[in-house]
């Protein structure tokens, strides 16, 4: 069905992979995206990484992991803990790993990175962003807003078992992607104003 195909290829954005002057990761609480920023790192894809993320206001608290909790079962306070554990835990120098742990959304995910990374002097000329399959349109739209001028690449990782060949045969797959949908419709209406003047 064509429609189910211009879904499909809006939100599940991927990039080809190129060497970039930094990682981010914006928030959550899947290993995954931790574990994919540790691989790029050790294959010198970027120097350093920065995690984001406090917690879901929501919750008001970093309730667990959502994945791998028999490998990551520490007490996190908040979503940049729980990266910093699994980088760590996957041969990051901590010395590379960047702070951002009060952003509670996407929004702030990318704007409070650009605040870390303009306190820093960082000149982010191209970045990774590592994120949820279906979340990475959101994330591509945000961070291209707070890094006008950078170039960025997405390296999806698949969450919850849900992909672009498989999103549209469950409930659970049609509510994350319609869900992200929605989100990119109606949280981007500034965004498309500040871009069309």
């Amino acid at each position: 069905m064509k429609s189910i195909n211009d879904i499909t290829n809006f939100i599940f954005f991927e990039n080809n992979l190129k060497k970039a002057d930094i990682i981010f990761i914006p928030g959550g609480s899947y290993a995954e995206l931790g574990e994919k920023a540790a691989e790029l790192w050790k294959n010198n894809y970027a120097p350093c990484i920065l995690p984001s993320g406090k917690y879901s206001p929501k919750y008001g608290y970093f309730p667990s992991p959502s994945s791998k909790t028999d490998e990551y079962n520490n007490a996190y306070n908040t979503e940049w803990d729980f990266f910093y554990d699994v980088l760590i835990k996957n041969g990051v120098d901590k010395n590379t790993i960047l702070k951002e742990n009060n952003a509670e959304n996407t929004y702030e995910n990318a704007f409070k990175s650009r605040v870390v990374t303009d306190k820093l002097g960082l000149n982010i000329r191209r970045a990774i962003i590592c994120c949820k399959n279906f979340h990475a349109r959101r994330c591509l739209m945000y961070y291209k807003w707070a890094y006008p001028d950078s170039e960025l690449i997405i390296c999806p990782c698949e969450v919850q078992g849900i992909n672009k060949s498989n999103w549209f045969k469950t409930d659970k797959g049609i509510e994350r992607v319609m869900g992200e949908l929605t989100r990119c419709s109606s949280q981007f209406k500034e965004y498309i104003k500040e871009f069309a003047e």
